[in-house]
């Protein structure tokens, strides 16, 4: 944009039109961002409690073992359990490959639009598009389904 401050009655239409839709892509990419830290801050609390809760039930399975008359497929069937919540936390390093790969992409959209429209872009370097179109093929969390890329 111009040096000047620039009447809204006298900026060309697609200027607001570029200015607005590029606010928009870089409020999405810094909610992105947000989902991220949550997403990482979620699954490292889950595993550490996860993991705690195995560390707890691995000496009663001990315990249990020795003394016949207690229920040991119910210990073994918790683990069981354990593992498969701490399998599917595993998952979340594909979903921020994700969201890191859909940031990249917002911004550099952003960018292109700040540069292309108004001759502007905040950081003076358009950011690199993502050179593959998607970094994750997975899209589910079943034992066996998944797809390392």
């Amino acid at each position: 944009m111009p040096d000047e401050d620039p009447n809204p009655a006298q900026t060309p239409l697609h200027w607001l039109l570029a200015a607005d839709l590029q606010d928009n892509l870089m409020v999405a990419s810094n909610d992105l961002d947000r989902l991220q830290r949550l997403l990482c801050d979620a699954s490292e609390t889950l595993m550490g409690h996860f993991d705690a809760a195995a560390n707890q039930i691995r000496p009663l399975a001990r315990l249990a073992a020795q003394h016949p008359e207690l229920p040991q497929d119910r210990l073994h069937e918790a683990m069981v359990q354990l593992s498969g919540a701490i399998t599917a936390l595993q998952f979340q390093d594909m979903a921020s490959q994700l969201l890191e790969h859909t940031h990249s992409r917002l911004r550099h959209c952003a960018d292109q639009l700040a540069q292309a429209a108004m001759d502007d872009d905040e950081d003076g370097v358009v950011q690199d598009a993502p050179t593959r179109p998607n970094p994750v093929t997975q899209d589910e969390m079943d034992a066996g389904s998944v797809e390392l890329f």
